[in-house]
């Protein structure tokens, strides 16, 4: 196995509840699968909401299934301050004390006081990936990004490893631009 791992853009999303879900799109609604993400058992849904913050709002913006335990707004930090939001750098599920914005489904809308957040980049990995690669669990790691014009080297990249993980990093897309990313990309752990 190679000691490379795909790279991947994540653009702004969102995960909800069952109940924000119902709120915003109706009673009884559920998640319409629109396509499977690389992480098993994750995918992009046919529904969208608006975001508003304080000086503007993103329309169209997509829902991730499955449905969770909280809703969590991801945005990139250009995004975020597009619309007026401080939205700190998280790991995703770490939202106490994070962003607040309003969210607007067709049939109703919902207020967060938190859960807007920057996503920490991060790369999935398996147990074997892991040992493969020589991190562990919530290591942060510099990664090595080869692209034509603007290769760089991110720091602050965590290691999130468990067995329904699939090899991949997450950048968000102020990232992905920053590097001129390419459809694929790969990286590369480094020490330095």
């Amino acid at each position: 196995m190679a000691k490379n791992f795909i790279v991947e853009t994540s653009a702004r999303h969102i995960h909800v509840t069952q109940e924000h879900l119902e709120i915003l799109f109706g009673a009884g609604a559920k998640l319409t699968h629109k396509k499977d993400l690389s992480q098993p058992g994750q995918f992009a849904c046919e529904e969208r909401v608006t975001i508003v913050g304080p000086k503007k709002e993103l329309a169209g913006v997509s829902i991730l299934g499955p449905v969770r335990p909280a809703t969590q707004v991801e945005l990139s930090a250009t995004d975020a301050r597009s619309i007026g939001i401080v939205a700190p750098i998280r790991e995703s599920g770490d939202v106490t004390g994070s962003g607040a914005c309003k969210i607007v489904g067709p049939c109703g809308e919902v207020e967060i006081s938190e859960g807007v957040i920057v996503a920490k980049r991060h790369i999935h990995l398996t147990p074997a990936d892991a040992e493969e690669l020589g991190v562990k669990d919530k290591e942060v790691v510099w990664v090595k990004l080869d692209t034509d014009g603007r290769s760089t080297i991110f720091g602050d990249v965590v290691c999130r490893v468990h067995e329904n993980f699939a090899r991949a990093m997450h950048i968000d897309t102020d990232e992905s631009n920053a590097v001129s990313a390419p459809r694929e990309l790969y990286g590369e752990i480094i020490k330095l």
